[in-house]
């Protein structure tokens, strides 16, 4: 079974994921953490540090160098971790270098076929809860359930802020949570959208409790 989650940044995809798959005894999917992955992979490449920063900053318009790197590095997903190799790197992927080049990355045509593919196979071996942009409409379009959670630019950029894994104010992330939603609605692939069929939530003024027990209620086992 899949239960598919979309929504913006800071939209408490994640943290909602992770407690309904426990509810569920499924697998917790954060599938942006493959695309983030394959951006701290690059920044390393580029001589960055372990969360890919103080390095060369990759030129993303040289899209077939950018693809065919993709392709060579070695995800895995295990426990709710992102592995690069045999390296948990899951604490290390919402850093502001990762940040900072994610969105245009993940943009990229041809990258998000290659992680697709990743997901998807990891997907094959356990049912699984999984949250991204597009995990409604492209990856697993035949979801069993669906679902899309929103929230105002306020209220996710103060989810960002009080997260701690930012050295921007909070008026900056506000700004940057802003550039992110235009690029992910903007994707020649994979742009952020509302399936028709998933269930759409405004999750501004609820919390993270009362949400999973909305999503739970819908979800017939």
């Amino acid at each position: 079974m899949v239960v598919a989650i979309d929504g913006p940044a800071g939209s408490g995809k994640s943290t909602i994921a992770k407690m309904l798959a426990e509810k569920l005894g499924l697998m917790f999917m954060n599938t942006g953490s493959f695309y983030r992955g394959v951006t701290l992979a690059l920044l390393r490449a580029g001589g960055g540090g372990l969360d890919g920063s103080g390095g060369t900053k990759p030129d993303l318009s040289d899209e077939g160098a950018i693809i065919a790197f993709a392709g060579s590095v070695p995800l895995d997903y295990r426990n709710g971790h992102l592995f690069l190799g045999e390296e948990d790197v899951d604490a290390l992927l919402r850093g502001d270098a990762v940040e900072s080049i994610v969105a245009p990355l993940s943009a990229i045509v041809g990258v998000r076929h290659i992680v697709n593919q990743k997901i998807r196979a990891v997907a094959q071996t356990s049912g699984i809860v999984c949250e991204g942009r597009d995990m409604t409409t492209v990856v697993f379009p035949d979801a069993e359930y669906k679902f899309f959670l929103d929230a105002s630019p306020a209220a996710r950029a103060k989810r960002r802020y009080e997260q701690g894994t930012s050295s921007l104010s909070l008026s900056q992330i506000e700004k940057s949570i802003a550039e992110r939603d235009e690029v992910d609605r903007n994707k020649k692939e994979g742009s952020l959208k509302i399936a028709p069929d998933a269930v759409y939530l405004d999750t501004s003024d609820l919390t993270i409790n009362g949400v999973c027990d909305i999503i739970v209620s819908k979800i017939h086992l």
